[in-house]
């Protein structure tokens, strides 16, 4: 059975446009030369978009720049997306698109006409009484609104997902750090036996990094605040009423509540991407953290019989399809490679703000806001993964953390006071060469207050 199209018609001519969609021919276009990675904007970016196109909406209202009588059916046409979460199968464009994400933009405005004018009994397509550029996109140009749906995007996903989820492995982090207070084990420098550290100091790392990261990413709201709404093609504000931007912003706060400002120079943030590189920037410090902690966990729970050994990690599933009984760190694993594809995703952050700043406009804004919300879902998702598969059923091996300790040759350190460096060091070698400890050296050698200097080798 044929599918049934309508035929619509733009400056470039006619086109085929299936009838049951809710796009129209731009879309469609967008959908025929740009068939690149099969990958749509996430639906994060399509709601924030949706709450950018109501504040312009009832921006322009206010303004008496739209009949009010259209208000309704655009604003239920928008709520239908932002409230109800329908239609989000009607944006099918590529995101690998033009770089100011003009595709994206004009998609939103034609499915919210389409609803509207169904909404208000006419058919789809034909652009009354809701038109998609003169109303739905009044005011306004893809340079300015997708930067601003980028901005909301993203304070979203730190606020609503990134930073509870870091808070949940802090929490869990503290946690152990209460319960390893007691435990002293053997430090470890240059992947070689150090002087004894506690484990909770240990933990205490991990937690103060993340701690940190907090702090860096609430920073990024500042910046992140600021938009260019308003500010149209060039950032001159061509076409918009004078008095749209401080509308249009104010609009956004009230329906997100947040605190959101207009951009004094809003070419800044049309031509360039600062604020994203910054965001980019604190999630790699983040994932980097993350790297670490992942790592020294894989670290000290290595063996079970020939590693360090000296953490018992949670056995969640088989380790092999050969080996029977072995227990991978696949949360360590899963962690470490997150943190790897958000350093990436920086990386390219980085890149397309270098070579898409080009004069006026910044022309891989898609690449950029996929790119970081990709890195706040995979790191969100990841840390609770870890928090809950791992962390929180992590174990010390008192055992083998002791029986490290009793053999821990840099123990001697703590006798240099006493007894100088180079007799501490004489010791140790001998215990080495010998494989003894250093209390056993210390029995068998001449010293004076042997008592007092094995006293000083506890922990």
């Amino acid at each position: 059975m044929n599918e049934k199209i309508r035929i619509e018609k733009d400056v470039l001519g006619e086109l085929e446009v299936p009838e049951e969609v809710y796009w129209g021919i731009n879309t469609q276009r967008a959908i025929l030369n740009f068939q690149i990675s099969g990958k749509q904007f996430p639906t994060s970016f399509i709601l924030s978009l949706a709450l950018v196109k109501k504040a312009c909406l009832l921006a322009n209202i206010e303004l008496n720049q739209i009949n009010a009588k259209l208000r309704e059916a655009c604003e239920q046409a928008l709520d239908n997306i932002i409230i109800d979460k329908r239609f989000l199968d009607q944006f099918p464009v590529d995101i690998f698109q033009t770089g100011s994400g003009t595709q994206t933009n004009m998609n939103m405005n034609e499915v919210v006409a389409n609803r509207a004018n169904e909404i208000l009994g006419m058919p789809k397509g034909k652009k009354q009484p809701v038109h998609p550029n003169d109303h739905i996109n009044l005011g306004q140009s893809s340079n300015d609104i997708i930067p601003t749906a980028m901005h909301l995007s993203t304070i979203k996903g730190i606020k609503d997902d990134l930073l509870p989820a870091i808070q949940k492995m802090r929490d869990a982090l503290n946690v152990k750090i209460n319960e390893f207070n007691d435990i002293i084990k053997v430090g470890r420098t240059h992947l070689e036996d150090a002087v004894p550290i506690p484990l909770s100091m240990e933990f205490s790392v991990y937690e103060k990094q993340l701690m940190e990261g907090q702090k860096r990413l609430q920073s990024t709201f500042e910046n992140l605040l600021s938009i260019p709404i308003g500010g149209t093609a060039v950032g001159t504000g061509i076409t918009a009423h004078e008095k749209f931007s401080e509308t249009a912003t104010k609009h956004l706060c009230e329906i997100t509540d947040l605190y959101f400002t207009s951009n004094p120079l809003k070419a800044e943030g049309i031509a360039s991407h600062n604020a994203m590189v910054f965001v980019s920037s604190i999630l790699r410090n983040i994932a980097l953290s993350l790297m670490k902690l992942a790592n020294d966990i894989r670290w000290m729970g290595s063996g079970p019989r020939a590693g360090l050994g000296e953490l018992i990690l949670p056995q969640n599933e088989p380790g092999s399809s050969i080996m029977p009984g072995k227990i991978n760190p696949t949360q360590s694993e899963m962690l470490m490679q997150v943190c790897l594809q958000v350093l990436g995703n920086d990386t390219i952050i980085a890149s397309a703000e270098s070579h898409g700043s080009v004069l006026d406009l910044n022309t891989m804004k898609p690449l950029i806001i996929v790119s970081i919300l990709d890195s706040i879902n995979l790191m969100s998702k990841g840390i609770i993964s870890f928090t809950e598969n791992l962390l929180k059923g992590l174990k010390p091996n008192i055992k083998n953390i002791n029986k490290h300790m009793e053999r821990n040759l840099m123990s001697v350190t703590k006798l240099t006071p006493i007894i100088g460096y180079d007799e501490a060091a004489e010791l140790a070698m001998r215990a080495h060469e010998t494989d003894k400890t250093i209390k056993e050296i210390i029995s068998e050698s001449d010293l004076e207050n042997k008592e007092e200097l094995q006293k000083l080798l506890e922990p």
